[in-house]
């Protein structure tokens, strides 16, 4: 068994700790997000499933991403990693969704430069969803683009999920 990550074992120990459940949603990561949370002890107490949805047909039919976004949203967007987010949310029980979509490289399409990938965050509340989402720029090989890039969307759950106003104080 590999030694999980840092932000994998804070991710699991946040996540039991604020009571939630996490599906993912990759694209871009190819399932390391959920791959590394499953290192980590005990994991399956927070980890609900993930999708792996590398084309658009399959982001279609597995997340429910409308044909009419395919068409007018770039799949490396903001826009796109949202739709992503909540698709996951609502063909899950969990209560939180962590998505990705980009361009690991080693080059540039349609204007984007590699190492460029869009997340969100979507957290479940009563009768609604609070979606977070950013746009970050990795340097590296594609490998470790995507290894940066699964660790910097696993560090950023807990922020997006405080910011909601949505956990209480762990200490």
């Amino acid at each position: 068994m590999e030694r999980p990550s840092a932000a994998a074992a804070e991710l699991v120990a946040y996540l039991k700790d604020a009571g939630l459940t996490l599906v993912t949603a990759e694209s871009c990561t190819s399932g390391l997000i959920a791959a590394s949370l499953a290192e980590v002890a005990d994991c399956g107490e927070v980890l609900e499933g993930g999708f792996v949805v590398y084309s658009p047909e399959a982001k279609q039919i597995l997340l429910g991403i409308p044909e009419h976004l395919l068409d007018e949203v770039n799949l490396t967007s903001e826009a796109m990693a949202r739709a992503m987010a909540l698709g996951a949310l609502e063909r899950s029980p969990a209560s939180a969704a962590l998505a990705d979509t980009g361009l690991a490289g080693p080059d540039a399409k349609d204007g984007i430069a590699p190492g460029t990938l869009c997340f969100a965050w979507a957290f479940r509340t009563p009768g609604e969803y609070v979606v977070f989402s950013r746009t970050e720029r990795f340097p590296g090989e594609p490998s470790t683009v995507r290894r940066q890039a699964a660790d910097w969307a696993m560090s950023q759950l807990e922020r997006f999920h405080r910011q909601a106003g949505l956990s209480e104080d762990r200490s």
